[in-house]
């Protein structure tokens, strides 16, 4: 199979699947004809499993060492029932703050937050955070909307400097460098949106929080 028939196949996305044979965890064949990779079956099943495992919050780290046999499954799965245990006692104490809040039938207004506030901030402090992850999207769209922004501003700049220096200014330059002026500052910011397009659609399609668990 090619990466894209795998990607339809498994349901991850190239990106993840690169980012799996960059780490080692998936060492696939090439076509000696172009150089495709080529993934039979055996890449297949390591590929369900990496997800499987993924989808139960196995870092990669560990997935790496299930790989070359330094940690056993046994071992790796114990450590992820503890880890889950941890979880699921901070969302007990974020549950027990709600159920305080909800039988002390005080309006919004009046709440005393200080005490609760006390307390969400220790859980943060440990890691855990219960916003809501489009936030962060919006904030990594906006991020990247005014870089792209910044640079393509400035090459602008210098295709409207050649552009009044053509069409106003009375001492004009030769057409072929105007036009070779053109596409050399031209051409970048046609990348710059390109790019801007894919990122956004990266984060949007979640890619970008998958790679940031790793």
């Amino acid at each position: 199979m090619l990466v894209g028939e795998v990607e339809h196949t498994i349901g991850l996305s190239k990106k993840s699947i690169r980012y799996y044979e960059e780490n080692g965890l998936l060492k696939p064949k090439r076509n000696r004809d172009n150089d495709y990779r080529i993934y039979d079956d055996d890449d297949i099943n390591q590929l369900k499993k990496i997800k499987f495992l993924r989808e139960l919050g196995v870092p990669i780290k560990e997935l790496q060492e299930l790989t070359k046999g330094n940690l056993s499954l046994n071992e790796c799965l114990k450590d992820r029932i503890h880890k889950i245990n941890i979880e699921v006692e901070k969302f007990k104490r974020v549950g027990t703050m709600c159920q305080e809040i909800a039988m002390s039938n005080l309006d919004f207004k009046d709440i005393d937050i200080d005490q609760y506030l006390k307390k969400i901030n220790i859980l943060n402090k440990e890691g855990f955070t219960m916003r809501d992850i489009k936030t962060k999207k919006k904030h990594k769209v906006l991020g990247a909307t005014l870089s792209s922004l910044f640079f393509s501003l400035f090459f602008i700049g210098f295709l409207l400097l050649f552009s009044y220096i053509q069409f106003i200014e009375a001492e004009k330059m030769p057409w072929i460098i105007y036009f070779f002026l053109v596409g050399m500052f031209g051409i970048p910011v046609i990348c710059i949106i390109a790019n801007l397009i894919s990122r956004i659609k990266e984060i949007n399609g979640g890619e970008e929080d998958e790679a940031s668990k790793y």
